[in-house]
């Protein structure tokens, strides 16, 4: 799998180059998935978070690489969600959508939170 950088928010060039597909491909996806859903800077650009970036190369993998079409991807993907969701892992909360800057700080503070719940969980 691509390396991912450590940051917190990703422009959709970046994701495409991480993901080798262009960016026609990746909002096609975003409407295909529901799994994807960046938020939306003020300037309204996308801006995609590290789990939106790995869930993004795995379905490319799976249609790339394992040959899965969009519906079997939907799937995998699904019963990967359902899988993940009976774990004993603690769930990491979705950060609520918001257009403004405010909601931008907010959804950092949320993430972080979340982050460190899981840590905590870890030690």
């Amino acid at each position: 799998m691509a390396e991912i950088p450590d940051k917190l928010y990703f422009k959709i060039g970046e994701v495409c180059q991480l993901a080798d597909v262009k960016p026609h491909v990746l909002r096609y996806w975003e409407a295909e998935f529901a799994l994807i859903h960046p938020q939306r800077a003020s300037s309204k650009q996308r801006l995609y978070r590290r789990v939106d970036v790995e869930t993004i190369l795995c379905i490319r993998d799976l249609l790339y690489k394992e040959g899965f079409t969009i519906a079997g991807a939907k799937k995998a993907m699904a019963a990967h969600k359902d899988a993940a969701h009976h774990s004993a892992a603690p769930a990491v909360p979705e950060p609520p959508a918001s257009g403004k800057e405010v909601g931008f700080f907010r959804d950092i503070k949320i993430e972080l939170k979340a982050l460190k719940k899981l840590l905590e969980g870890q030690g």
